[in-house]
Order: C-alpha cells, then sequence, then structure tokens
C-alpha cells in the first residue's frame, strides 16, 4: 500500500532533496532574502524590547537562528555536485534543527586554521551533557540548547541530585543586546553584495565546486574561494549600490569554511563517561597539591 500522507504546508525542505540541480540553486535564491527580512525583523524587535530582558532574548535567539538557516543554505550552495546528492538530506534536517543552526551562526565567529580544527569545535558545542566547575564537580545540559528553553519556557527542570525545580524564565539575559550578531551581519553583507539572489548562489556554486572540503583543506583553500566568489559577482554586476568595503572585509572575516561534511546531531554523553572524566579531574588536580 502506498504513503498516503499529503505533504501540504510549512516544514517542506526536504522538496529540495529531489530537485535537479539548476532548480535547487533557483528556488534557494529565491527564498535567502525572505530568511535575511525575518531575521531582521526579530532582530529589530528585539533591540525595541531592551526593559524586557526574556523577550528581548527570545527575538535576538530568533534573528540568530534564521541567519543560521542562511549559512546552511549557502553551504548547500557551495557543496560540489558530486556528493550534494548525499550530503543534502543531513543538511536539511540541519535547517530545522535549534542547535545545528545556532551553531552555525556560532561558527562565523570562530577563527579555525582547517576543517579539521573546524570540525572539533562543533563536535564540542554538539554534547548533550558537559562538565562544569573548578573540578568538573556539576554535570550540565547542552549550553546552548539549555539557555534557549530556559529563557522560552516555564518548566520542571531536574539537577544531578534528582530534585526537581521550576525554571523560571528570564535568567539569561541577552549579552551585548545592542551589538548586532556576527552571523546577521555577515548575511546583511552577502545581500549588499548581490549574493543572496539566484544568481548570486549560482555564482557560489560555480567557485566552489571544484573543492570539496572534507578533512584536509585549510582557511587559506577558504579564502581563495571567497576571492573568486566577490571577484565574480562584482564582475557580474549583482553587487547593490549599497556595497562597501566593510561587507567585503565582513564575508572575507566571517564566512566558515563549509561544513557540509560534518555532523550536527545532539552527541548523547553517557553518564559513567562524565563521572569517570570528573574523577580523573579531581584526581588530577589532587595530585597537584
Amino acid at each position: 500500500m502506498g504513503d498516503n500522507r499529503l505533504n501540504i504546508g510549512l516544514g517542506q525542505g526536504n522538496v529540495l532533496c529531489g530537485m535537479k540541480y539548476d532548480d535547487r540553486l533557483a528556488l534557494i535564491g529565491e527564498g535567502l532574502p525572505i530568511v535575511l527580512e525575518s531575521a531582521r525583523g526579530f532582530w529589530n524587535a528585539s533591540r525595541q524590547l531592551q526593559s524586557s530582558d526574556r523577550e528581548a532574548t527570545v527575538l535576538h535567539d530568533h534573528a540568530v537562528e534564521e541567519a543560521g538557516k542562511i549559512l546552511i543554505l549557502l553551504d548547500i550552495a557551495r557543496c560540489p555536485k558530486k556528493i550534494v546528492a548525499r550530503r543534502i538530506g543531513p543538511m536539511m534536517r540541519w535547517f530545522y534543527d535549534h542547535l545545528a543552526r545556532t551553531i552555525y551562526a556560532r561558527a562565523a565567529s570562530w577563527s579555525a586554521m582547517n576543517v579539521a580544527q573546524l570540525r572539533g569545535y562543533v563536535a564540542n558545542e554538539r554534547q548533550a551533557h558537559y562538565l562544569d566547575g573548578e573540578y568538573g564537580e556539576y554535570i550540565m545540559p547542552n549550553s546552548e540548547l539549555f539557555r534557549r528553553e530556559s529563557t522560552l519556557y516555564a518548566d520542571i527542570e531536574v539537577y544531578e541530585d534528582g530534585r526537581p525545580h521550576w525554571n523560571r524564565p528570564g535568567r539569561l539575559p541577552t549579552l551585548f543586546p545592542n551589538f548586532t550578531p556576527t552571523a546577521l551581519s555577515l548575511a546583511e553583507a552577502f545581500s549588499a553584495l548581490g549574493l543572496l539572489s539566484v544568481p548570486g548562489v549560482q555564482a557560489i556554486a560555480r567557485a566552489w565546486d571544484a573543492l570539496e572540503f572534507s578533512d584536509a583543506q585549510t582557511a587559506q583553500d577558504s579564502d581563495a574561494l571567497i576571492r573568486a566568489t566577490i571577484a565574480a559577482v562584482i564582475d557580474g554586476g549583482l553587487a547593490s549600490d549599497a556595497a562597501e568595503q566593510h561587507h567585503v572585509n565582513t564575508v572575507y572575516g566571517h564566512w566558515q569554511m563549509p561544513m557540509y561534511n560534518f555532523d550536527f546531531d545532539l552527541v548523547r554523553v553517557p553518564r559513567d563517561a562524565l563521572e569517570s572524566e570528573r574523577e580523573r579531574l579531581f584526581n588530577a588536580e589532587r595530585g597537584g597539591w
């Protein structure tokens, strides 16, 4: 019996997976300005609520995640034709995943020398739990997910001792409320240079198709392809009248190496592994006395 489910409504990004290559690029190019407009809306609204820390934080975080979606879509464009068919499925899951979108956005502020180092940074952000405190005495949930959920919801949480407590939303105000998130500044630079458009996405795909970023590739390799991309959109007359040198500098400084070959699933860390690591840290500290 065939699948009789209706795939109608929102959340249908997987349609990109079955599209022809050129049609996929065109649909991405059409959508990127819409995603940027959404990010701008959340960011501008957050700036109007500085007296309401919790609500401003929620809107700020939504802006960051929307910017992260832009970076994921552009990584689909940067993914070489020879591997995109097997990578686009996981990437569209990231498009709908809070943690993956946040990591993509945060990566715009990281300085990694090569793909292997960048993969290590991402792996660290994917841990479901980690040790905190001077001797690793506290087991804590993933900091990005916890910050997001604890700001959004009144809910029951449980500490390591098993005792339940009520979470009161609003404990974690936005740090630098007037500072535009790096990922959003990067998205604005893409827009000014004409990259968030169908011809812009096509230019990206042409420039990045020749090199797959897997392990040995470096930031210098990425910079060379960024240079080729910017030259293509300028020569093609795609840059807007608003484009300035600082937009070029922002793209050079913050467009991270492609991460289409990475894993962004949350890593479940066994309790006994954390307790063993805690004991190791404690013994190492005690041995230093």
